[in-house]
């Protein structure tokens, strides 16, 4: 097939690479704008141009999408591929080639609508996640389901981990879908009503821990916000990154303050939870590296009794 890709962030690699080993003519990509970045403000290209270019693919970066019609109209191709593109995409677009426009979607539709599907399937604790091959219409991941491919979830499973699996999953199965939906062999399904809430935007507040919570629940948070925004603490007035953390089952009758830290050992920092412990395996004090709770606390000292709290003191 004759294809204009639409992706901007790693998530999309994935799938402009799968579609280009398959033989498929990528006849133009259209991803964001490139954003500076750093001190000096360089201006980075986005993951998917990069990819493009190194493939030799033509790249066209409008600010706003509905700017691109002309030249999408122009471009010859049977079917527009949407990745992660991040902007919405108007029916004048959508409707334009033989085949529309299809979305590889990071989850199992109709969960996880919106835009961190990856992330909040970890944080919410589910056992599996997938990837949705979608028909795209006016609606904000609504269209008729075309392939789903399901991928478990490891139980350390972290938000970085999750996202390399469903970005070769999703590129997989965007060319398996392709060839069958070329032969006719594609019968579309409507997805009905969403049984989780929108998957909305992460931000860095969300990594702020609610020592209230359960150890589970803070937790999963942990994992579903590595690498990024990342969970969070503040120790004696500085924040304290949580990169890895685990669960330990007690039952202390609600006498210990949540956030209070209860014991110090080689395992890690032990703090009490609305419910159960959180044993903290892996840290980042403000100003200093990542690393692993029992060399962090060879060269900083946690007295037992500290309470790590939500906010700078």
């Amino acid at each position: 097939m004759k294809i204009i890709f639409m992706g901007t962030p790693d998530f999309a690699v994935g799938t402009l690479r799968s579609l280009a080993e398959a033989g498929h003519e990528i006849t133009l990509v259209v991803s964001q704008p490139d954003k500076p970045k750093g001190r000096g403000h360089a201006m980075v290209p986005t993951p998917v141009k990069v990819v493009a270019e190194e493939l030799g693919i033509p790249v066209f970066q409008p600010v706003k999408i509905r700017e691109a019609k002309d030249v999408l109209e122009k471009t010859e191709a049977d079917v527009c591929v949407v990745a992660a593109f991040g902007q919405i995409i108007p029916a004048s677009i959508l409707h334009m080639k033989k085949y529309g426009c299809i979305n590889v979607h990071a989850s199992l539709l109709p969960k996880y609508r919106g835009a961190a599907p990856i992330q909040w399937a970890v944080i919410d604790g589910e056992k599996e996640s997938g990837v949705t091959i979608m028909q795209m219409d006016e609606g904000l991941d609504t269209g008729d389901m075309l392939a789903k491919a399901i991928v478990p979830l490891d139980e350390k499973e972290t938000g970085g981990s999750l996202f390399d699996k469903l970005s070769e999953a999703g590129g997989r199965l965007c060319v398996e879908t392709l060839a069958k939906l070329e032969k006719g062999e594609i019968i579309p399904e409507k997805q009905g009503e969403s049984p989780t809430a929108y998957a909305s935007m992460l931000d860095k507040k969300m990594g702020n821990i609610d020592w209230n919570k359960s150890a589970v629940v803070i937790e999963r948070l942990v994992r579903g916000l590595n690498p990024w925004p990342s969970a969070y603490t503040f120790l004696n007035g500085k924040t304290l990154k949580v990169w890895k953390s685990t669960v330990e089952k007690t039952v202390n009758g609600g006498k210990t303050v949540p956030g209070t830290i209860i014991a110090v050992d080689k395992t890690g920092i032990h703090v009490a939870c609305g419910e159960d412990v959180l044993v903290l395996c892996e840290v980042q004090l403000e100003g200093k590296k990542r690393m692993e709770t029992d060399a962090f606390l060879r060269g900083y000292q946690v007295e037992v009794g500290t309470v790590l709290t939500d906010h700078k003191e």
